[in-house]
């Protein structure tokens, strides 16, 4: 008999949110940056305002009872308690869809995108779009159990979620993901073929020989080619220092909530179409709703700990045969185009390159974002 489904409760203690605003009151600062814009980092004017709203202002009940209404549960995978959030439709056609996040994103990153998934008619749009969403959050994330041995890749990932949505009883669903969870879920395509209906991403990896092989690149192509060696030559310290010694990265993390904020929201500058900050896209609140689910578990380094197993991953570049889309925002890592795409995803029923938006869709762009996802499943369904 399979282990049961857990209904799961948030009720963080009152005493770990006071050891949260004492530690951010006592932080022991850095000395200031000797610029005047982000190229050494999150500046420490900006750390210091958003950790002082941290410690005097932010509620953290607010984002706890939302969470607790959409309906969390947990359930034993392979030895790990899966924590996941099930957001039923009352529609009855609706198609079960598991949605997955990377890091450093979490299950908030889905909360504004949860309800008109499930209940299109109340948000205007056709029962016919409705789905059952699913989202878990990864091992070593948010209220997932951490790993305590190696071999929690992508690969044993994706064999749990195929577990889960057999588990609750999903003979044919469809799989959406960014940023790891989109490399978890291109990797669905081979582990459980048989029940996709369709895959859906919104960071599609590309090999280079599928760049090689279409040719001279055109205009947008140079420009995408020209971000990702942005990317690889002033953004990707973080993903050495996670792929190689995340351990040594979590001691720092796990006790100074300025540092894993930090560690955190310096990505959704860099990775957001924002105007110089990332309030201008997202809420304080939103940020450090995402925060919250690395900080309360502890997360630093276990959440580190996935680029340790399977960053280079060859698995993550095999070819995806089962029905696939795939969204590209403007502010993407790397903004791949159509043709690269189709050297690797050989059933491509849905390419759409949105005008606004970044590495979080989901929580940028909601309604591009749902309205990507139901023109794709409508293909599929």
């Amino acid at each position: 008999m399979a282990p049961a489904i857990v209904p799961f409760q948030l009720e963080v203690p009152d005493a770990d949110l006071d050891d949260l605003r004492a530690r951010l009151r006592h932080t022991r600062w850095v000395d200031r940056e000797t610029v005047t814009d982000w190229s050494q980092g999150i500046p420490l004017s900006y750390v210091q305002d958003l950790c002082g709203y941290w410690a005097d202002t932010y509620d953290w009940r607010r984002v706890e009872a939302r969470l607790n209404a959409i309906g969390q549960y947990r359930t034993e995978i392979d030895g790990l308690q899966i924590h996941f959030l099930h957001a039923r439709s009352p529609e009855p056609g609706a198609l079960p869809l598991l949605m997955t996040h990377g890091w450093p994103g979490s299950v908030v990153e889905f909360l504004k995108v949860i309800d008109p998934l499930v209940d299109p008619v109340s948000h205007g749009g056709d029962a016919a779009d409705a789905f059952e969403v699913v989202c878990p959050s990864l091992p070593g994330y948010g209220f997932s159990d951490k790993p305590r041995v190696a071999g929690w890749g992508i690969g044993r990932i994706a064999a749990a979620w195929a577990e889960l949505m057999s588990r609750l009883g999903h003979v044919r669903y469809g799989a959406q993901g960014g940023d790891w969870g989109a490399i978890v879920t291109t990797r669905l395509s081979n582990v459980d073929p048989e029940h996709l209906a369709g895959i859906h991403v919104n960071l599609a990896l590309v090999p280079r020989e599928a760049v090689r092989a279409v040719g001279e690149p055109t205009e947008d192509e140079q420009v995408a080619l020209a971000a990702a060696a942005n990317h690889r030559r002033f953004g990707s310290g973080y993903s050495e220092q996670q792929s190689t010694r995340p351990q040594t990265l979590g001691y720092g993390l796990v006790d100074s909530p300025a540092a894993q904020c930090a560690w955190i929201v310096e990505k959704f500058h860099a990775w957001t179409d924002n105007d110089g900050y990332p309030e201008s896209v997202l809420t304080r609140d939103e940020l450090l709703d995402n925060v919250m689910l690395y900080w309360l578990p502890g997360a630093g380094a276990s959440s580190a700990r996935l680029y340790w197993e399977s960053y280079n991953d060859p698995a993550a570049r095999e070819p995806v045969g089962v029905p696939a889309g795939v969204s590209v925002f403007p502010r993407e890592v790397f903004p791949v185009s159509r043709r690269w795409v189709e050297q690797r995803f050989s059933d491509l029923r849905h390419f759409g390159r949105l005008d606004r938006g970044g590495h979080f869709a989901a929580f940028e762009q909601p309604e591009l974002f749902v309205d990507e996802v139901r023109q794709f499943f409508r293909a599929v369904r």
